[in-house]
């Protein structure tokens, strides 16, 4: 897809629209933030939604959905602002968000879109800088329509606004009320109950994110696809879930090839190499329906290099699932947890094979974060053409904390080719990528 030219419109901006009730979004004045949100920082996040089922004019009825679908989300509309007690908040002014609509000069091909990053890049609207300011827009969007009738839903959000949950849940409602259903089927829910339970203020204080590290320019973003018979083979023989066979698979086989001579890696077998994941905690901490803030924290799993690289699947699968489990000790202050950038992108702490408190020092390209979109409503995105998306992809900015990928929800383009499941990765140097690969095909063709 080399050669395509996108055209983008001057930006605008969205405010809610006034043919819906003022109230109908129930939060008219500030927000304050909760723990998960003062945990999270404004760190921006970019996801691209290709739809190849052609809708009438997408630019234009994308953004009039846009603005009904305000109206029920009105802090989404709104500013960051420093509040009296010097803390920040969500106030709920109506300055609306960004949207931009495109074109692009060719026909979409859903195969080859993720193979060119410039294009994938011209997709999308972004903010200035590394952080999101009080003064930006919480969110921007841009529709960018291709000759073929097919178009590209690029988001880019304030982490702190909506987590990705919450970010599902309100597309879902732009495109019902695109699809004249009104009002949207959820009602939404901004405002933290602080009866609720949250995330320790010992974790808040010592454990804040952090952007310590700029995305290194030779690690590589590769669209990875695990394939479904080596999933329904480690399901079949363990017990689990998807998200955990693909995160054990990711693990071992790029803890392999990191130390594979051949590629002249780091063959210590003492290193640590950590395994960070998130865990929706909206059920742990008792969350109202519809609630759209953060609600989620980071589980790690600690291990060295030289375990992971000669563990069974299964034997990590286990690691995984324990960690899981723990989930819900977060909330008390007594599970041990990485800090965490806006996407659950964490900074590595070192730790035993099965130790439970990781060590004080960051490790940086040893670390592997993990995020999975597959249980958040990405994939049921439907603006109008009778599907949600053919592909949803994540896009990543300069600074990234450790490398990490996405493991994408199951759309359209995939239930067509029945490949396998998608993963959208920033997490290999150059000299990697083969024995990565290498690594993968062996363990799909193993007995």
């Amino acid at each position: 897809m080399s050669g395509i030219v996108v055209t983008k419109s001057s930006p605008v901006l969205v405010v809610p629209s006034s043919d819906s009730s003022p109230a109908a979004g129930g939060d008219t004045d500030t927000i304050t933030l909760s723990s998960f949100d003062k945990w999270v920082g404004p760190f921006p996040v970019t996801a691209l939604f290709a739809y190849d089922r052609p809708i009438h004019k997408p630019a234009e009825t994308v953004k009039k959905a846009l603005a009904r679908a305000l109206a029920y989300y009105r802090p989404l509309a709104g500013r960051l602002v420093t509040g009296a007690d010097g803390e920040s908040c969500l106030s709920c002014i109506d300055k609306g968000v960004t949207f931009v609509a495109a074109s692009a000069s060719s026909a979409m091909e859903l195969e080859a879109l993720t193979t060119s990053a410039a294009l994938l890049k011209d997709l999308a609207v972004y903010y200035p800088g590394d952080l999101c300011r009080d003064a930006d827009p919480l969110v921007l969007l841009q529709v960018t329509e291709f000759s073929c009738g097919g178009f590209v839903l690029g988001i880019t959000a304030n982490h702190i606004a909506a987590d990705g949950a919450g970010i599902a849940q309100f597309l879902q409602a732009v495109g019902e009320l695109a699809r004249g259903v009104s009002p949207p089927s959820v009602v939404p829910v901004r405002r933290w109950d602080e009866s609720l339970p949250g995330l320790p203020a010992s974790m808040l204080s010592t454990q804040r994110p952090t952007m310590d590290h700029k995305t290194q320019d030779d690690l590589v973003h590769l669209d990875v696809t695990v394939p479904w018979r080596l999933v329904r083979r480690i399901k079949a023989e363990t017990g689990a879930t998807v998200d955990q066979t693909v995160m054990a698979v990711l693990w071992r086989c790029r803890t392999r090839a990191a130390m594979s001579p051949s590629s002249q890696g780091d063959s210590d077998p003492e290193s640590p190499a950590p395994l960070m994941f998130l865990c929706n905690m909206r059920a742990h901490a008792g969350a109202r329906n519809g609630y759209y803030g953060n609600c989620f924290a980071v589980q790690m799993v600690p291990a060295t290099k030289g375990a992971v690289a000669t563990s069974s699947i299964g034997d990590l699968v286990w690691l995984i699932r324990r960690a899981k489990e723990k989930a819900p000790d977060i909330l008390s202050g007594s599970s041990s947890t990485g800090s965490v950038d806006g996407d659950g992108d964490e900074a590595a702490t070192g730790g035993g094979v099965a130790g439970e408190q990781p060590q004080p020092q960051v490790w940086w390209y040893n670390a592997l974060a993990v995020v999975s979109w597959r249980n958040l409503g990405f994939e049921a995105v439907d603006l109008g053409g009778g599907a949600g998306p053919a592909r949803v992809m994540r896009l990543y900015g300069e600074r990234n904390v450790v490398p990490s990928c996405v493991v994408c929800p199951p759309c359209t383009l995939g239930n067509k080719d029945d490949g396998g499941v998608s993963v959208s990765s920033m997490f290999l140097k150059p000299e990697h990528v083969d024995a990565f690969l290498g690594e993968l095909a062996r363990l799909a063709t193993s007995t």
